[in-house]
């Protein structure tokens, strides 16, 4: 059984929260109030940036907090890249490409799981390329919320400096995923 007080950790609840503001995200970009869908994506970009190391300095990581955290990151980019393509198409192929890599990562990870070995833990690159995702997004949304301007240019630019840091992630990750295979 689950020990709920020993999971009710602030970086567990800025996980929980980072799911929960999905719904009003994706309302406020569907009625086009992308002010308020950006800032929730900020707000979400630094509630990621802070669980983890709130956990760590704190000594508050959890199992749960240790499944929750990705699976919020995960939740997340679905989310923003299933938004964003709606209302921006030139901006569709470079999610596809997203789309994959975290497929990709989410397969690699539960075939891990199930050779009973930990899948890594996130490093500077994954960080680094969802920290790209943000400010990519959060501009492509900026733009049209501030100016009521979508740039395809601006668009395809921040997405393919994105989709580069993505995929230079994956391949990163990758090497990891062969080298814990290696050594079974």
């Amino acid at each position: 059984m689950i020990d709920l007080k020993s999971n009710l950790t602030v970086p567990n609840i800025l996980s929980l929260m980072r799911i929960i503001i999905l719904l009003p995200f994706a309302i406020f970009v569907v009625r086009e109030d992308y002010i308020k869908a950006g800032l929730i994506l900020i707000l979400s970009g630094l509630t990621d940036l802070f669980d983890g190391y709130i956990a760590r300095k704190f000594n508050q990581v959890t199992k749960i907090g240790k499944m929750l955290d990705p699976t919020a990151d995960k939740l997340t980019l679905m989310a923003v890249m299933i938004c964003v393509s709606l209302k921006f198409p030139s901006v569709l192929p470079f999610m596809i490409i997203l789309i994959i890599k975290e497929v990709s990562m989410l397969v690699a990870g539960a075939f891990l799981l199930k050779k009973k070995k930990n899948p890594p833990s996130s490093k500077w690159y994954g960080k680094f390329s969802t920290f790209m995702f943000y400010v990519s997004i959060t501009a492509i949304i900026g733009a049209k919320a501030v100016w009521n301007i979508d740039i395809e240019f601006l668009n395809i630019f921040l997405m393919s400096m994105t989709s580069i840091c993505m995929l230079y992630s994956l391949w990163r990750y990758f090497n990891i995923f062969v080298s814990i295979i290696k050594e079974a």
